[in-house]
């Protein structure tokens, strides 16, 4: 991967992470998408190429490939990015298929790629991965509050833990609330030991996750409370900030962290 301030970025996906994108600063040539009709409006705009086909999408004048699409989307085309290009992935929960992730880690180590995974809606990964370089984590929970009407049809008056138990159980049961909980489990303890806690609160308005840390180290308790973008409310801000600051990352000389 070239890196550097002029690092070129291709993006698979035309939504509101990717429209997002192209509305800063950060150099980007190519897009993928399923209908390239229905979206020449976004090449005429910001003057990128659109592709239909991933071949000739890897083969554009780009370095990174940012994933903004889906799950589905990680599992059909990540291989084959991983035979060229280093990879940024959004859709995290497609890390939950635990074979598929140690087929992408072999492959990633072999053609000497990295896949880079933003933080997404929450924060305090830098200081689980340092606290963890002996392998001296004890525990790890992150318990998410949501407005009860996007947890269940149950008419609640107080708010309800409707969810504890592992981030193994929680993929299966919360499918679509596993994306914290896959990339705490990456970083940390792994999907087994790390615990998970859903509460419906019909009292909240926003998203808001609180992770607990214990170890050698000492304690640490982050919260984050997520606004929604204005563009896709089901999307955290947040969540697109972090796509951002990891490319930021990438072409800043100084690694932080």
């Amino acid at each position: 991967m070239q890196g550097g301030l002029w690092m070129k970025v291709g993006i698979i996906g035309s939504g509101a992470i990717a429209q997002f994108l192209l509305s800063g600063d950060i150099m980007i040539k190519s897009i993928l998408v399923r209908n390239k009709k229905k979206y020449e409006w976004i090449e005429k705009e910001c003057g990128v190429q659109l592709y239909d086909d991933i071949d000739d999408f890897l083969k554009s004048n780009i370095d990174i490939v940012v994933e903004a699409a889906n799950i589905e989307a990680v599992h059909h085309y990540l291989p084959k990015i991983l035979e060229s290009k280093d990879a940024i992935i959004i859709s995290i929960g497609a890390f939950a298929d635990e074979e598929f992730t140690a087929q992408i880690f072999e492959q990633a180590q072999k053609n000497e790629r990295q896949i880079h995974l933003p933080a997404g809606a929450i924060g305090g990964l830098d200081l689980l991965q340092n606290a963890n370089s002996l392998g001296e984590i004890e525990e790890v929970k992150i318990t998410t509050i949501k407005p009860a009407h996007t947890l269940t049809d149950d008419v609640l008056i107080e708010e309800k833990t409707i969810f504890s138990g592992t981030a193994k159980e929680a993929i299966q049961k919360f499918p679509k609330n596993i994306n914290v909980s896959i990339i705490l489990s990456l970083t940390g303890l792994g999907v087994d030991r790390t615990k998970v806690e859903i509460i419906a609160d019909p009292k909240a308005k926003k998203n808001q996750h609180r992770i607990y840390i214990s170890g050698a180290f000492g304690t640490s308790t982050i919260t984050v409370m997520n606004e929604p973008m204005k563009q896709n409310p089901k999307t955290s801000y947040l969540a697109a900030l972090s796509v951002l600051g990891t490319l930021q990352r990438l072409m800043n000389p100084f690694q932080l962290g």
